[in-house]
């Protein structure tokens, strides 16, 4: 081996330790959180149970608790677990703005996702991309044709019609060569619609069942389920509005739907 080549290698070590920095913060919000018992309140039953808790908690420890989620969110989506309980989770833990917006879960859960799909996105960069091309590899070139006439638009149409796995939509644009700055971008704003929508319902779920506490009753999962009122409305015109977001989106742009559907 060269001199030259002796001296490039210990280089080439600490840039790739260098690079994992975000891990070692996920790695220490993941710490935090064990050690204050946070995950053993994340079930549909402790939820209820610990509403009052956990409302408390939150106003108290505001920023706190808004890193651990966002680190919490971040290492779920690196790791390719579904998010969608933890989102509506998010719903149920931060206040709303303005008596019914649920603004800061919906950015706590954007920035999350962002951040563990960025993970994932350095990853297809390092020795971890042949791994990561074992899981994506039965759809990447199904997309590499219409990804390389327009990435941007392709991957904007990837986060808003779900036809490929979300691990997939996270992993393909890195193997295929997306710049990272239109790969950020796409994400960022293409999850906010779906997001939101999850997220209040979580909100919902959480003003139905502090009403019910301030009356003196409990709920379990199933009367929850029987008590779906008024605070659900905004959810469910949500989840309707983002049902009907991919076929506004094929009027608009029928080009790139028809390529993603056909793709899938």
């Amino acid at each position: 081996m060269s001199t030259a080549a002796a001296d490039d290698a210990p280089a080439k070590r600490q840039s790739i330790w260098v690079r994992l920095w975000p891990i070692y913060i996920i790695l220490g919000g993941l710490a935090l959180a064990v050690s204050q018992g946070w995950h053993e309140q994340i079930s549909p039953q402790s939820m209820l149970d610990n509403a009052v808790w956990l409302d408390q908690l939150v106003r108290d420890n505001l920023l706190m608790v808004i890193v651990a989620y966002v680190l919490i969110y971040a290492a779920a989506t690196a790791f390719m677990i579904p998010g969608s309980f933890l989102t509506i989770f998010g719903g149920f833990l931060f206040p709303v703005a303005f008596g019914f917006l649920p603004v800061i879960g919906t950015l706590a859960t954007v920035l999350g996702a962002t951040l563990g799909a960025s993970l994932l996105f350095a990853a297809t960069k390092t020795s971890l991309g042949s791994v990561l091309r074992d899981i994506a590899g039965p759809f990447l070139e199904k997309m590499r044709s219409e990804f390389n006439q327009s990435p941007f638009s392709y991957m904007f149409a990837l986060r808003l019609i779900p036809i490929f796995p979300f691990a997939v939509v996270n992993i393909a644009p890195g193997l295929l060569g997306a710049k990272y700055r239109d790969y950020l971008i796409t994400t960022f704003f293409g999850v906010i619609p779906g997001t939101m929508a999850y997220t209040w319902i979580g909100s919902a779920i959480k003003s139905t069942v502090l009403e019910a506490a301030e009356a003196g009753e409990s709920l379990d999962v199933a009367a929850l389920v029987g008590s779906l009122g008024q605070n659900f409305l905004p959810a469910f015109a949500a989840l309707g509005v983002v049902a009907l977001i991919p076929v506004a989106y094929k009027k608009l742009f029928g080009g790139k739907t028809a390529a993603v559907e056909e793709a899938g």
